[in-house]
């Protein structure tokens, strides 16, 4: 007898493992729960989520409720009688009466190496605070937030350059072989969970505008960290002559030549600019440099540097705001 599996998701995160689990002749995904159909984008068209999408070509049921938690939604569980829910960032808290349906209980992928990063955007607040190391966790969940019980976990170093996006994409598929075999565990009786040991915890919460804006005492390092943990959003951003600007750039190895007044403590002044040979720095804290390789202006298209510096004609003493 196959495993009968709800599967609850939302994001394009969820999706290679919910192809694997479809591709299993072991496991019968009886329906899908996804976020309601969400306005999006400049026009604010309804849209459905990727999860939704893939279950509809697959002719797997959608369900989508405002609340999991009232009573429609604990009716669904309880008429398809699952074995397991396999739950990958849905996107609303799960109710103790719905984790007591299934005899194997939600099987939760997430994205770190828990207990560090709970919450919901783990992988980008691992990347802009500089971690080299990460992975995915699953675990059985419970009614708190990503407190449940460990089960497997797998690890992965992160690139120096690696961005969000480009790690999200990489655990999103090593996912996949991760939930069938913890699937098989559980089935199988040869998986134990374990509880996490709760002094270890940090948070990943949802990701805010404010978080992109920069805060040039901090040193060249950690701003390029933010800058490839936030992209594709807040991304980075600062203000130059009144106006926000996004920035990407990288760390650059000439803090002890940096012109310009310094402080006190013999610092530049963090955020002040400084152009060699169409190329810009910004002096960032700890006596670092960050080199700005791209700028987009509120209001324009993003812009190479040397483009930039020639609209603007830097005088001396100017530099980004906070």
């Amino acid at each position: 007898m196959p495993l009968k599996i709800v599967f609850c998701g939302t994001p394009a995160f969820a999706l290679p493992t919910f192809r694997h689990l479809l591709s299993q002749p072991e496991f019968q995904i009886q329906g899908v729960v996804t976020q309601p159909d969400r306005p999006r984008g400049r026009g604010q068209a309804m849209a459905s989520s990727p999860v939704k999408d893939a279950a509809v070509a697959a002719g797997i049921p959608v369900y989508q409720p405002q609340k999991i938690r009232a009573d429609e939604g604990f009716e669904y569980f309880r008429r398809l009688a699952p074995d397991v829910v396999v739950i990958i960032a849905y996107g609303q808290i799960i109710p103790q009466r719905l984790i007591d349906i299934p005899h194997l209980g939600w099987i939760n992928l997430h994205g770190s190496l828990l207990p560090k990063y709970r919450g919901a955007a783990p992988i980008h607040w691992a990347v802009a605070s500089g971690e080299t190391r990460t992975g995915l966790t699953t675990m059985q969940i419970d009614a708190g937030l990503d407190t449940g019980p460990l089960l497997l976990k797998y690890e992965t170093k992160i690139g120096p350059d690696e961005t969000s996006p480009e790690l999200y994409a990489r655990l999103a598929e090593a996912g996949a072989p991760l939930m069938v075999e913890t699937l098989h565990g559980m089935a199988n009786g040869s998986l134990t969970p374990t509880p996490q040991d709760n002094s270890l915890a940090t948070l990943a919460p949802p990701l805010k505008k404010e978080d992109g804006r920069i805060d040039w005492s901090f040193t060249a390092q950690k701003i390029y960290n933010r800058m490839r943990g936030f992209k594709p959003w807040p991304g980075t951003f600062s203000s130059f002559r009144g106006k926000i600007c996004q920035l990407w750039g990288r760390p650059a190895n000439i803090g002890a030549t940096f012109p310009g007044e310094r402080t006190a403590a013999g610092e530049t002044f963090p955020g002040s600019l400084s152009e060699r040979g169409h190329r810009l720095f910004a002096a960032c804290g700890g006596s670092s440099v960050l080199e700005i390789e791209s700028i987009r202006i509120e209001g324009k298209t993003r812009m190479a540097i040397r483009d930039f510096l020639n609209g603007a004609r830097l005088e001396a003493g100017e530099g980004f705001g906070e």
